[in-house]
């Protein structure tokens, strides 16, 4: 780490020293993310970034009379610096269906969907889609598992979602939907677009009736390798909230005190499977606890997940949602300011290291006018200001760390270009 810190400091210098000027441009967050060892890489150069989860995208989007918000939200997260978001993909059965029964869309939502990828590249956010929930406000599992038993099938409990072969074939029929539509806006296949910055499997993906991982290990290996199958372009997540099991048994006890079925490191050791995910809302988890001992759960949690990515999984790792409510007893705005140093404090230790955090996204972001989505997690920038600002800190803190990256890089080509003019000179005769 020394090494690469000596590195980024030497490109400043010598960048400075010739008078080179740099800024990331808003073309520098086209082409399609990869992952080289613990790094996202976007252009050849590391990628970090700050974001935010705003699930309603395609929802309102939908209505062309609210797609206004959309764009607001776009436009106030950009001028903070956000420039990641996830969302959903999926919106199965019941009120404003994207898929209304098994293998039939709603054409109005698609067209939502269309332009919240569309207005993310306009702003130059890159985007995290999922595709299915565990939880049921949507659909999720339990409305897959519905419609298998209307056509008959013996399903004992909601988790058959993993293993029942109808129920399967229904989601890869949506993966397949959805990775090949074609954006009525841009008309590029969404497979095709470098917007997306990579999938979901399930949005907190938990199977209790397995705490051993097994039964989730067996489908996030199945779905992944089918993803893959589709859509070689775009990095691929399964939407792990972080919860250790057996092939960690020793880490358990970083756990909250329940199991959910997922195996943090085993289940991200799928090869199909392009970078981590960790959650993290110790006011839920640890609800009995204080102020105090949920800040030191969640330090202690991001901090052994971070280990873990960097010295285990060799991958990325990103806070795909974190957040605090302000329906807690005793809230305080303090409280949520400090929740967030918390995380983003030790994201940017790992990053300026040239770690494996690569970046959050915080639970939820919100534009005026849409109290009613409000759950006590939304964050509307021109209403929290001290919670901006520290958002747009982080944003402008690991900008620094690309820009960085990104000298070194053209430092380097430089370099390259420059001893190939003095070799061609020296040919010549010159």
């Amino acid at each position: 780490m020394k090494h690469l810190r000596v590195l980024l400091f030497l490109a400043l210098v010598l960048v400075q020293e010739r008078g080179s000027h740099f800024v990331v441009k808003a073309e520098d967050q086209g082409g399609f993310m990869k992952t080289e060892g613990v790094h996202f890489m976007l252009n050849g150069s590391p990628f970090y970034a700050n974001g935010f989860n705003a699930y309603w995208l395609m929802i309102l989007a939908s209505d062309p009379s609210q797609r206004a918000k959309v764009t607001s939200a776009f436009q106030e997260a950009s001028s903070h610096g956000l420039s990641i978001a996830r969302t959903w993909a999926f919106s199965d059965g019941g009120y404003m269906p994207l898929q209304s029964s098994p293998g039939s869309y709603n054409e109005q939502m698609f067209q939502g969907l269309d332009f919240v990828i569309s207005e993310a590249k306009k702003f130059g956010i890159k985007l995290v889609l999922s595709l299915v929930d565990n939880y049921e406000a949507l659909g999720g599992k339990k409305r897959y598992v519905e419609w298998a038993r209307g056509q008959g099938q013996s399903i004992a409990s909601d988790d058959d979602f993993f293993t029942n072969p109808v129920v399967k074939g229904y989601y890869k029929n949506h993966i397949k939907t959805v990775l090949t539509r074609r954006n009525s806006v841009t008309g590029i296949a969404y497979k095709d677009d470098p917007a997306i910055m990579a999938w979901e499997l399930m949005n907190e993906v938990r199977c209790p009736s397995d705490p051993s991982g097994r039964t989730i290990q067996a489908w996030i290996t199945e779905m992944a390798s089918y993803v893959k199958s589709i859509d070689g372009n775009h990095l691929l997540e399964a939407g792990l909230e972080g919860f250790y099991a057996q092939s960690a048994a020793q880490k358990q006890q970083n756990n909250p005190d329940f199991l959910v079925g997922t195996d943090f490191i085993e289940n991200n050791q799928i090869p199909g499977i392009d970078f981590a995910t960790v959650h993290s809302y110790p006011d839920q988890w640890l609800s009995d606890l204080s102020e105090g001992n949920q800040i030191s759960f969640l330090s202690n949690w991001v901090n052994t997940h971070i280990q873990d990515a960097q010295n285990v999984l060799r991958k990325p790792l990103l806070f795909a949602e974190f957040g605090i409510s302000s329906k807690d007893s005793g809230y305080n705005q303090n409280e949520r300011d400090h929740f967030f140093d918390t995380v983003y404090s030790a994201i940017y230790s790992s990053a300026r290291g040239g770690g494996a955090a690569a970046g959050s996204m915080f639970w939820q972001l919100l534009t005026v006018g849409m109290d009613s989505y409000r759950d006590g997690y939304e964050i509307v920038l021109s209403e929290s200001p001290s919670t901006a600002s520290a958002i747009a800190q982080q944003s402008q803190k690991l900008n620094r760390i690309r820009k960085m990256y990104a000298r070194l890089k053209n430092v380097e080509e430089w370099k390259k270009a420059n001893d190939r003019r003095r070799s061609d000179g020296g040919n010549t005769g010159n």
